[in-house]
């Protein structure tokens, strides 16, 4: 019996991290291209920026 609670638990707990990490993604993704984007001026990679003229 304490087994099935156990499991219960665990496939809650990774549900809801699961919800969580899905619920957050779109944010992550975004977070990345904004660091990306300062990264490559600070670089001065061309290419990676919308050029102005």
């Amino acid at each position: 019996m304490a087994r099935k609670v156990l499991i219960a638990q665990a496939v809650l707990l990774t549900a809801g991290l699961l919800a969580l990490f899905v619920r957050e993604l779109p944010g992550l993704v975004r977070e990345v291209r904004m660091w990306r984007m300062t990264m490559s001026f600070r670089r001065g990679i061309p290419g990676k920026h919308p050029q102005r003229g």
